[in-house]
């Protein structure tokens, strides 16, 4: 790190960490008071309405990832790059009919993981697990990565106590809180975000206009803006299976579809992908600027808050580090509380702990938060890779599952043989290819390979499953 990347004084970086650090726990402590039992911790008693659901579900999909990664891909890829992040937002739109079909499904539901132990079976459930909780913690890993990459670049902080402080709050406040409190918060943090989008983005054209970036791309790096960019254009459709793989077998989205009042689950998911789809798109133009605006990137994956930094000085510092530190929170929040209510019902209530009163499931879901936190900052601070690749390294993965379950929910003939098979080489094949290739072709050759096992499999399936099934009382 050199003096050249510091915008931000550390005094003033650790004011506001401290700051919002006693908001969003404040909050938490505050709407965690009305919850009773595990469903009230879990999933906010059923009764979510139509605005904090579209602002949960936006606020949740603005990652770190895509105010830090979406810079990256654009300064890597290009143009293309750029929209291949915004592809992401089909991944809440398509998922919205399936929220209405989970919710009339599963009246009773609580997690992902239930719908693939009562549609398939133990052995794909037990699966399901493993490649869901790798999936997740690879989730939390680059999400607690990127603030500690943000506080070292603005404020000179050190990347370690930046992202056990922003890591440490989540873990707080989504203890106490649980999943109203995630949504209270998302709905503030949307707002934030949203505002501080905007003022960046005419803040950057006041400074260098559309004319002066393409010419710079033009002499400089053309093959940003080359429409036949190999990689840029595989990365499209990578990205998109991704997004979509990534909220299709989730259990941050399943817990919403079972928390929004019922008949709202599909409106508020197509709302909050029209909310974020143009986001990584304003995010990535502004890594395209960082050139004509003489703006030197050490690192890929910080371009966005040293540009910002650059346009706009100190206030432009502290900007960013308030829209990242909202999108931080509001994901890791969610993970974390949507991962801990996985494995307390899944794990620990199916397996360890049948007979556990609703109380006992709250207070292990607040503690298995706790372990998950300390977990992820392990994983963390030897600060393995770049986000990109941490993050996608588990696409093959997300990218198996999403036949599974897309035929699981509509086709009776979908079954076990062909959902264990369809993830488990497609899996194998995408990882081979992430080696082999390139992490911009893995998610879609694990999708291709599920997704021929999987039809194969209902085709030649004679039988036909019982709907009435999945209509578990608890």
């Amino acid at each position: 790190m050199t003096e050249r990347t510091i915008f931000l004084d550390p005094t003033l970086g650790w004011i506001l960490l401290a700051a919002f650090s006693v908001l969003w726990v404040g909050l938490g402590i505050y709407w965690g008071r009305r919850n009773k039992s595990f469903e009230d911790h879990a999933l906010a008693g059923r009764n979510v309405g139509l605005a904090l659901g579209s602002a949960t579900a936006a606020a949740t999909w603005i990652t770190s990832n895509t105010t830090m990664l979406a810079p990256q891909f654009a300064l890597e890829l290009g143009v293309w790059g750029m929209i291949a992040y915004s592809t992401a937002s089909l991944g809440l739109m398509l998922f919205a009919p399936l929220a209405v079909r989970i919710r009339a499904l599963m009246p009773h539901g609580y997690t992902s993981g239930d719908f693939f132990r009562l549609r398939y079976g133990r052995a794909t459930w037990a699966v399901f697990l493993v490649f869901t909780l790798f999936y997740s913690l690879t989730w939390l890993v680059s999400m607690a990565m990127a603030g500690g990459i943000l506080l070292e670049a603005l404020a000179g902080i050190d990347y370690v106590w930046g992202m056990t402080v922003i890591l440490g709050v989540c873990v707080l406040y989504t203890m106490r809180g649980g999943l109203g409190a995630v949504i209270g918060t998302d709905f503030i943090q949307t707002l934030i975000i949203l505002i501080g989008i905007v003022i960046t983005g005419f803040a950057v054209l006041g400074q260098v206009s559309v004319g002066e970036i393409h010419a710079e791309l033009s002499a400089n790096k053309p093959a940003l803006l080359d429409v036949l960019f190999p990689a840029a254009i595989m990365a499209i459709f990578n990205n998109l299976l991704f997004g979509l793989g990534e909220v299709f077998h989730n259990n941050v989205w399943w817990s919403r579809a079972f928390a929004f009042r019922e008949g709202l689950g599909g409106k508020a998911f197509f709302i909050g992908g029209l909310v974020w789809l143009p986001i990584p798109v304003a995010a990535g133009f502004i890594a395209l600027a960082s050139g004509a605006l003489g703006v030197a990137v050490p690192s890929a994956d910080m371009v966005g808050p040293l540009v910002i930094a650059q346009v706009l000085g100190t206030a432009g510092a502290i900007g960013i580090f308030i829209i990242v530190f909202c999108s931080l929170a509001s994901s890791i929040d969610s993970l974390l509380a949507a991962t801990s209510d996985l494995v307390t019902e899944d794990i620990w209530r199916r397996l360890l702990r049948p007979n556990a009163s609703p109380a006992a499931l709250k207070s292990a879901a607040q503690w298995i938060t706790l372990a998950l936190g300390v977990l992820t900052w392990a994983l963390c601070a030897p600060r393995i890779g770049t986000l990109a690749s941490v993050l996608f390294f588990a696409g093959p993965l997300v990218g198996a599952m999403i036949f599974p379950i897309i035929t699981g929910l509509y086709w009776r003939s979908a079954n076990t043989a062909g959902a264990l098979g369809a993830m488990l080489l497609g899996a194998g094949a995408g990882l081979v290819c992430y080696f082999t290739i390139g992490w911009f072709v893995a998610t879609t050759i694990a999708t291709a390979v599920s997704m021929a096992w999987m039809l194969a499999a209902c085709m030649l399936n004679r039988n036909r499953f019982d709907w009435a099934r999945l209509k578990e009382d608890s």
